[in-house]
């Protein structure tokens, strides 16, 4: 099994975390963030502008730094059968 994993930036100490995708959609991206029994999962949810994604862990902002549409090509890269038509 292959994981994807993406960066997000955490803003209040200006770092990057790699994470674990759980579930990817235009509206929603889902990713766990730790390992083991210490893991999170955290909802990262599209800006009003659509230009990144942006969600809350522990009360610490994080924020995925990609468009609805860059997501949305990772998508239909990812699932030729799931493209929009």
């Amino acid at each position: 099994m292959n994981n994807e994993t993406i960066s997000i930036l955490a803003t209040d100490s200006e770092t990057t975390l790699n994470v674990v995708v759980y579930s990817k959609r235009v509206d929603q991206i889902e990713v766990v963030i730790g390992e083991g029994i210490h893991s999170t999962k955290c909802k990262l949810r599209p800006t009003e502008s659509g230009i990144a994604y942006v969600g809350n862990v522990m009360g610490r902002e994080v924020v995925y730094q990609r468009s609805t549409q860059q997501v949305q090509n990772d998508i239909d890269e990812s699932k030729p059968s799931t493209r929009r038509r």
